[in-house]
């Protein structure tokens, strides 16, 4: 099963780029982020004529995420639950959904984010960012102790650490970058979760954001922000985890790259 995140900074302006990714890559499983889409205006032939069932919990002009399969997808929610669990909190910004994707020899429950970006910091957004973190945490512990098999995947708007950025020290005192921020997804990590990529290589130098200003692409000056988080039982069926780092440098591209994760399932 070849699972991708892909932030596409606006489906009806990406509209092609997705058509044509689709078609050329064809995912198994698409999660995507910043749709800047309600529902019903959500263009659904462009997933639903590439084979996909779609499920969406959009917004105007804002956030957005989309959960796209080739396979049918069961237990469909909506909105990140409150730290009492409760789904039904006052959380008007569509930045979550979950459903649960049944594979050829499992299933796995997909938890698709668009974590906020928390600039300016300190400030309510940042407070904000830091409290999603805390609800996403909860999330990660509450499936764990359900033996849920998942993994969390989509933009965290979070720089791990200094190898994931060109320019460390432009991100010091920036949300993406600041040490709560960090600490914040440490302690997710820390709750047994395995970052795949990292699982994969140590290295640094590898982006999946490049801003569309300052000739950011072509001097190479990205940073690493969009993840797939596993719980044990999803890692144990990992493959390999690759960034699609060419596609920043296609027509009309997003300023995120597609990142994916091959699963034994």
């Amino acid at each position: 099963m070849k699972i991708a995140t892909f932030n596409v900074n606006g489906i009806k302006a990406r509209y092609e780029t997705v058509a044509n990714w689709l078609r050329d890559d064809a995912p198994d499983v698409a999660v995507l982020q910043e749709i800047k889409s309600i529902d019903e205006a959500f263009p659904r032939e462009l997933v639903e004529d590439a084979g996909y069932e779609l499920h969406t919990h959009g917004q105007k002009g804002f956030n957005g995420v989309a959960l796209l399969s080739k396979t049918p997808v069961e237990d469909i929610s909506r909105g990140l639950p409150a730290l009492d669990g409760a789904h039904d909190n006052d959380d008007d910004q569509a930045r979550y959904i979950e459903g649960t994707v049944i594979g050829e020899t499992g299933a796995v429950r997909i938890c698709g984010l668009y974590l906020p970006n928390g600039n300016p910091a300190p400030g309510p957004k940042y407070d904000y960012k830091l409290a999603w973190m805390t609800r996403l945490e909860a999330r990660a512990k509450a499936l764990l102790a359900e033996e849920t098999p998942f993994l969390m995947t989509g933009d965290f708007n979070v720089i791990p650490d200094a190898r994931d950025a060109a320019r460390p020290a432009a991100w010091e005192k920036d949300a993406l970058g600041l040490p709560q921020t960090r600490s914040a997804w440490r302690r997710i990590l820390n709750l047994g979760l395995t970052e795949a990529f990292r699982a994969r290589t140590q290295a640094a130098g590898h982006y999946s954001f490049w801003d569309y200003q300052a000739g950011a692409w072509n001097k190479n000056d990205g940073i690493r922000i969009d993840h797939f988080l596993l719980s044990p039982a999803v890692a144990d069926h990992m493959r390999d985890c690759t960034i699609q780092a060419d596609m920043r440098g296609r027509e009309k591209p997003s300023d995120h790259v597609p990142v994916w994760l091959d699963l034994d399932l």
